[in-house]
């Protein structure tokens, strides 16, 4: 993995995390004022993650089937 926007993307997919996370914390945690780093919206735009509403749970950003993709061969690589 050599693109350094890779390897932030990978390390916000960790953070989401299988399960999902709430999408204002995930918000605040990856919010960035740099253009040149923009990895919340690279990610969406490569399809790795979507906002989800769940019973009781409110806005979750989730990881898609792209998303899980990634990391797992990230993983392997």
């Amino acid at each position: 993995m050599n693109d350094p926007v890779d390897a932030l993307i990978l390390d916000l997919l960790e953070s989401i995390g299988p399960r999902g996370r709430a999408y204002s914390e995930v918000l605040e945690a990856w919010k960035t004022s740099c253009p040149r780093l923009p990895v919340w919206e690279e990610a969406n735009t490569r399809g790795y993650i979507m906002r989800s509403h769940e019973n009781g749970m409110g806005p979750t950003a989730v990881l898609t089937s792209a998303g899980r993709a990634f990391l797992e061969r990230a993983r392997l690589g």
